[in-house]
């Protein structure tokens, strides 16, 4: 296992947030980036946007990139009730409404993969390419987790591990753990997960995941360019999930990590990256063509 990937980053300080008040929240996000086409980054479970650190500085360099906390997470607020897929994806579109953006490149990661879904099905014409990460498409067997994941978390909760140590078994494979460095680890364990949310906010979050069906209307999709990241050992999100996925999708690309854990935007960030910046490039060159042809791009 390589130890480059998991040497800490350059720093790159977050600029201040900034709020959109959306018809019952009002939301956080940030902005990075002045030129090339839009990138909306949408993070999944309870976990704020700035978790999308390993990606910011690096997409920035070539699109305009936005990120925000989910209602229910981070800096925004929390209305009452529970939430589903389709409603964060609503305020996903909102937020593009607010930046003026047309259409843009729509990555997220585990719960953030299935909001990016629905957003794409509410409003296929704002999505210039689809990027699904650690994530699957609902229904009752993608809800647990698999056996090796419930194994770990449960022995780590009685081993009496802190919150942020059982998280990082979750996340990251142990030949991964035994090599990475430790400060790294440390700091991006506690910014991601350092905070305990309330209650009602994880139920709220949570009823979005367990309602979460898309595969069923999936075929909708066929026409966007989109990329699959198959994390090889995720202990929360199963691998087969991605396969469901790439079975429902036929015309996706998949970039498979054997080696990868749920925490793939971390632990491979170098790799994702450069797939992610690929993808991208490929879709506003094929628009780019529509848009000379007449065709639609």
């Amino acid at each position: 296992m390589s130890k480059t990937l998991a040497k800490p980053l350059p720093k790159h300080p977050l600029p201040p947030p900034a709020f959109l008040q959306l018809p019952d929240a009002r939301l956080a996000y940030w902005t990075r980036g002045q030129q090339g086409t839009p990138v909306l980054l949408i993070m999944g479970f309870l976990v704020s946007g700035s978790a999308w650190a390993h990606q910011i500085p690096a997409l920035a360099r070539r699109h305009r990139v936005a990120w925000f906390d989910n209602r229910g997470c981070g800096l925004t607020e929390s209305p009452s009730g529970f939430y589903s897929t389709a409603q964060l994806a609503a305020d996903a579109l909102r937020l593009m409404d607010h930046l003026g953006w047309e259409r843009a490149h729509i990555t997220g990661v585990s719960m953030g993969g299935m909001i990016a879904q629905e957003l794409a099905l509410q409003s296929l014409d704002r999505v210039r390419s689809l990027a699904l990460i650690a994530t699957h498409a609902g229904g009752i067997r993608n809800l647990l987790p698999p056996l090796g994941g419930i194994a770990r978390f449960l022995h780590a909760r009685l081993s009496g591990a802190s919150r942020t140590a059982t998280m990082a078994r979750l996340l990251f494979p142990d030949p991964f753990l035994r090599h990475c460095d430790p400060a790294w680890l440390a700091t991006t364990m506690e910014r991601d997960f350092g905070t305990t949310r309330p209650l009602l906010q994880r139920l709220s979050q949570l009823a979005a995941v367990v309602r979460h069906r898309t595969h069923d209307r999936l075929s909708q999709l066929e026409s966007l360019p989109i990329l699959i990241v198959r994390p090889g050992q995720d202990l929360l999100v199963r691998p087969q999930a991605s396969d469901t996925l790439a079975r429902a999708l036929p015309d996706a690309a998949v970039l498979d990590l054997p080696q990868a854990g749920h925490g793939v935007i971390r632990q491979c960030h170098r790799q994702l990256n450069a797939a992610l910046l690929e993808h991208y490039a490929k879709a506003d060159a094929a628009a780019a063509h529509g848009q000379q042809t007449g065709k639609p791009g």
